[in-house]
């Protein structure tokens, strides 16, 4: 009987091939080689294929599969949230049992914003052997074993085959791995607790007036706050440098969440990068206007969503919804809520220049502008641009309303230009 390994090896190499009957076969043939464990178990390595020794191989090579993205710039949310998205939840909550298994095999600390995001998924090590790890997942997902062996190799192989993607901010074990490169959670600042107080405010009420004056405010203090850190790290001895961050862009209307995504990072001096094939948005830039973007876009997405339900209910003809409806309603609200945003930064500009002195303050802002534009040139040398196309005057009217019932505006837009990879 073939060991364990060569039967993971075997199944995984004919998922990823294109005869869907030789994948079928080579997965029967790790569910039946799986059979009773006989003498000698020895978890794999000694020839044997009992439960035992499967379940520890998947592990094995799960943690073994992860462990290589990690020079190649993956991070563990972004592991999670592909796996989840191409293969389904079920498969995604699998991978973060493996993200928790490589974790633990590492003796040493790691950066802060690592076990941040393990926190954040809940990866943790419950299981007491790997022997059984397998089995025990299948039993707390309520499922049977055969389903778990197929979703465990469709998991291996679509880590496989994952290509690089930017370095943002170095891995545990890696050059410089302790360097804080992005937002690593609330860093405390009285400043951004407002701003989050005054987002919750404009996530929770009905009236759309409310909601914009709460936003606005919000984008006010953040675009103070981050000019009061530029000057303050402009005479640091070792200032902050530009990092990045990934801002998850899934179905459905991916187009308008990265519209969404490039405007609020276009009003906090930062540059976003889309890739709809891997569906998320990086966003570069220095690390507090990283968490303001961060911050804010949660939020407008919450308030964009409400907003389009409302915009449905309506509608002529009532809450019938169409995808070309939502999809320009987003777009515009995108559109016309971030005009709303610069025009929150450049008044504080203003301010900020009165108070400062124009020759102080815009060298400084200068040299941060062109030092995220120069990490954006390094990490994305051949960045492309798509056009969004909007289909419906209807949803481009309600959504530019709800963005700013102050200022209705007429008619369809030409669609705008949108950084991205594809």
């Amino acid at each position: 009987m073939p060991d364990a390994d060569a039967l993971i090896t075997a199944a995984v190499a004919a998922v990823r091939g294109t005869d869907v009957r030789d994948a079928e076969r080579k997965l029967d043939l790790l569910v039946v080689g799986s059979g009773p464990a006989r003498a000698g178990d020895d978890g794999g390595r000694g020839g044997t294929a009992g439960p035992a020794a499967v379940d520890a191989a998947l592990l094995r090579r799960l943690v073994a599969a992860v462990h290589r993205l990690w020079p190649r710039g993956w991070q563990p949310a972004d592991v999670a949230r592909i796996v989840a998205r191409r293969l389904g939840v079920r498969p995604g909550r699998l991978v973060v049992d493996a993200l928790a298994a490589d974790r633990a095999a590492r003796p040493g600390p790691v950066p802060q914003w690592w076990d941040d995001q393990l926190t954040d998924l809940d990866a943790r090590v419950y299981w007491d052997d790997d022997a059984g790890w397998l089995g025990g997942w299948a039993a707390r997902e309520g499922t049977d074993r055969i389903a778990a062996l197929r979703d465990a190799v469709e998991v291996l192989a679509l880590l496989a085959g994952l290509p690089p993607v930017a370095v943002l901010r170095p891995p545990p074990g890696g050059v410089g791995a302790t360097a804080v490169t992005g937002p690593s959670g609330p860093s405390g600042s009285r400043v951004l607790d407002r701003v989050r107080a005054l987002l919750a405010k404009a996530e929770s009420t009905t009236f759309p007036a409310e909601a914009e004056a709460f936003t606005g405010k919000a984008q006010e203090l953040i675009a103070r706050h981050s000019l009061e850190r530029a000057l303050v790290e402009s005479t640091a001895a070792h200032p902050d440098q530009p990092g990045g961050v990934r801002i998850s862009t899934d179905a459905p209307y991916a187009g308008a969440k990265a519209l969404l995504v490039q405007e609020v990072a276009a009003a906090n001096r930062c540059e976003s990068v889309w890739s709809d094939d891997l569906g998320f948005a990086t966003v570069l830039g220095f690390p507090a206007d990283l968490e303001a973007v961060e911050l804010l876009h949660t939020s407008l997405l919450v308030q964009a969503t409400a907003a389009m339900l409302r915009g449905r209910r309506e509608r002529r003809g009532g809450g019938r919804r169409t995808k070309a409806y939502d999809e320009a309603f987003l777009h515009a609200f995108a559109r016309r809520i971030g005009e709303r945003l610069r025009a929150a930064t450049d008044a504080a500009d203003r301010q900020a220049a009165q108070d400062t002195g124009a020759g102080r303050l815009l060298p400084v802002l200068a040299a941060r502008s062109g030092a995220v534009r120069e990490r954006m040139d390094t990490l994305f040398p051949g960045v492309t641009r798509a056009r969004l196309t909007v289909r419906d005057a209807e949803g481009w009217q309600s959504g530019t309303s709800a963005a700013d019932r102050a200022s209705l505006a007429g008619g369809t837009s030409p669609s705008r230009p949108l950084p991205g990879r594809r």
